[in-house]
């Protein structure tokens, strides 16, 4: 059994042009249908452009930026999210930087205590049977928040006598270092040691004041 076949509606293509042939643009609803539907489907394109050009472009636009915000915002809500979510641990952190940096800071003399630290240097290598020729404190030198003071040595002794020195300094509470160590041998078979000796001392409010005006003084000029 054969199913039935569909025949599409031939188009008549002269009846459809004679529709469109001496319409009477003053009286629109005596025209036929497809004039009147041309008509409509025309004002509806032009609807929309007008609706796009005129608002719809402007709309999108501002979506379009609106969007982006959003992308933004929701970034820095997920930045700040992690950092309360550490924040105690930022915290207990930033007490150990503390810690530490007061213990460190406790190992720089102030400058009432440089003298006597100066002393115990010298007793160190006189404790170990060394003859100093040379023990001549150098111009201090500023850094940002504490103030470095080399010592230039010269000392004859024992080798061991000596390490024994080197390793004394390195004892002391306070940071003291040996620099430019420059060893010789001398005729009674002793050792001649020439050496920059630096310590350091923390600097008191009034010079941090000053390095801190020094350095505006210096960008300002920039």
């Amino acid at each position: 059994m054969k199913s039935p076949e569909i025949t599409l509606p031939k188009m008549n293509v002269q009846s459809l042009a004679a529709d469109f042939r001496n319409l009477n643009p003053h009286d629109p609803s005596a025209w036929p249908v497809a004039p009147r539907a041309a008509l409509l489907l025309g004002l509806f394109i032009v609807a929309l452009v007008a609706g796009w050009w005129f608002l719809w472009r402007d709309q999108l636009s501002e979506l379009e930026t609106k969007e982006q915000e959003e992308v933004g915002l929701k970034q820095q809500y997920l930045d700040k999210k992690k950092q309360a979510v550490n924040l105690e641990l930022y915290r207990e952190q930033l007490a150990e930087i503390d810690r530490s940096f007061g213990a460190l800071l406790k190992q720089l003399p102030n400058r009432s205590e440089i003298d006597a630290l100066l002393i115990e240097v010298n007793q160190a290598g006189l404790g170990r049977g060394l003859q100093f020729e040379l023990f001549r404190p150098g111009a201090e030198q500023i850094r940002d928040f504490y103030a470095e003071l080399p010592v230039a040595v010269k000392i004859n002794g024992a080798y061991h006598d000596i390490g024994a020195f080197a390793a004394d300094i390195a004892k002391l509470p306070r940071i003291v270092t040996l620099n430019n160590i420059a060893i010789a041998p001398l005729k009674d078979g002793t050792l001649s040691l020439d050496a920059t000796i630096k310590t350091f001392r923390y600097l008191d409010e009034a010079e941090v004041a000053s390095q801190k005006k020094a350095a505006a003084a210096k960008g300002a000029k920039k």
